[in-house]
């Protein structure tokens, strides 16, 4: 019997976590290719307020001077999502009168994700420590206690009963709290749907962005139709304010509809539920005849494909269709919008050769169409390496459908814009910051 890895023989990406504050995405992308002096300048005065705080007690030369005449600063962004733990370690530099840039980024994942320590949370600490000694290497010891440390989970956690998910944060926090790091009381916590998304630059055509995580998707836009305002549902809007500026976003994280987590539906299970007397999983959407075992959320499932299966595709698409009945909100307006998308888009299109698997591109919705067919048709006289292939295919093909894009609409999948990664987590600093500013100073 075969057993498949939980993330299907795909390739994660560092934003394969919705992640990824995906609404901060965007402040990361108007950052990279719109240069906000009002949002790097935000970050700049956090880091002289967290400096003057503790300028008293630091024997060197005040942070962010550095002897070349540019102010350095850094940020820490643990990300804790369904698969595993990263940290994104952020350096930036600024020239006298001009806007800040980012110079470097060190990152580094561990796996199992922490809701895998739900009923051991002192088996917890261990990765994070291990994380943290990594920022520690990376960040000067001078800048140490001005350097912001902030941990935002996503849908792993959010899947796990309150209880649990609170004693896994509160056991982060006491080891955030003994790290050198600038550590705020707001340091750790759970992203809510609305957290996770994008928005636009003023002026500029309207962006979106697409993310598939393993437990959630999102979807985000800065609506330009009234229709769009007037017709979503209760949740789906949300006004965000950034850097002295207040955007009323389309934004919505759907749990339970990323990738793994509609692998599982898809094949009749129930999420944190092991199959009923061990039964086999049976689904139309793996080859006729294959068996195997597959993990998700630390439940190893047996699962094979229906016997004597015709028309694999036409199947497939069917119980899919049934997982996403009512699930989706569709809005019209998405067909004006351009989009980016990450994640499991970028690994199952790479994976088929959709795009460059290092460069990434820009594809149509029907791609996904036409490589779903393409792999359901073949699996069975030529069977993919990944066997979920099929499956994942005719899900993203039918879930961007449910969205409202047309087969024709175009996409662009990256794993970085303007040469630097695509990641929610810078955004999220961003965000993170900005709130420190506020809070010292209401007014502005």
């Amino acid at each position: 019997m075969r057993k498949i890895p939980n993330n299907g023989n795909l390739k994660m990406t560092k934003v394969a976590y919705p992640l990824g504050l995906f609404i901060c995405l965007f402040i990361y992308v108007a950052y990279i290719k719109w240069h906000w002096a009002s949002a790097t300048q935000a970050f700049f005065s956090i880091t002289e307020v967290a400096s003057g705080a503790r300028r008293g007690q630091q024997a060197h030369s005040p942070l962010g001077t550095a002897t070349h005449g540019h102010e350095v600063f850094y940020g820490i962004m643990f990300d804790a999502g369904s698969t595993g733990t990263r940290v994104h370690i952020f350096q930036f530099a600024r020239q006298p009168g001009e806007t800040p840039t980012l110079t470097h980024e060190t990152f580094k994942a561990l796996k199992p994700g922490l809701s895998a320590y739900a009923d051991d949370v002192e088996k917890s600490t261990s990765g994070i420590q291990e994380l943290l000694d990594v920022a520690k290497k990376d960040v000067p010891f001078d800048f140490w206690k001005a350097t912001p440390l902030v941990l935002k989970a996503t849908a792993g956690l959010r899947l796990l009963p309150g209880e649990k998910a609170q004693k896994l944060l509160q056991k982060v926090k006491e080891v955030f709290k003994a790290s050198p790091f600038l550590v705020g009381d707001d340091c750790v916590s759970i992203m809510n749907g609305t957290d996770e998304g994008s928005l636009k630059t003023p002026g500029r055509s309207s962006v979106g962005m697409l993310d598939l995580g393993g437990g959630s998707t999102q979807i985000t836009f800065l609506p330009r139709v009234e229709d769009t305002l007037q017709t979503s549902p209760p949740g789906y809007l949300t006004s965000l304010q950034m850097f002295n500026r207040t955007y009323k976003l389309y934004s919505y994280s759907y749990l339970g509809l990323g990738l793994m987590s509609a692998r599982l539906a898809i094949l009749g299970g129930m999420e944190g539920k092991p199959a009923e007397d061990g039964k086999e999983l049976v689904s139309p959407c793996l080859s006729p005849g294959f068996t195997g075992e597959w993990q998700h959320a630390e439940i190893t499932y047996r699962i094979s494909g229906q016997k004597a299966a015709v028309n694999l595709h036409e199947l497939c698409a069917s119980r899919v269709s049934e997982i996403l009945r009512n699930k989706v909100h569709r809005t019209e307006e998405v067909k004006d919008v351009d989009f980016y998308a990450f994640s499991y888009y970028y690994d199952l299109a790479a994976n088929v050769g959709l795009i460059d698997v290092e460069k990434g591109g820009s594809l149509v919705v029907g791609d996904f169409d036409i490589a779903a067919k393409y792999v359901c048709r073949t699996a069975e006289t030529h069977p993919p390496g990944n066997p979920f292939l099929c499956m994942d295919l005719t899900y993203i093909s039918l879930l961007l459908q449910e969205f409202g894009f047309p087969e024709n609409k175009v996409l662009k999948l990256t794993r970085k814009i303007n040469n630097v990664e695509t990641s929610w987590a810078l955004g999220a600093i961003f965000h993170y910051i900005d709130s420190l500013r506020r809070q010292k100073n209401p007014a502005s």
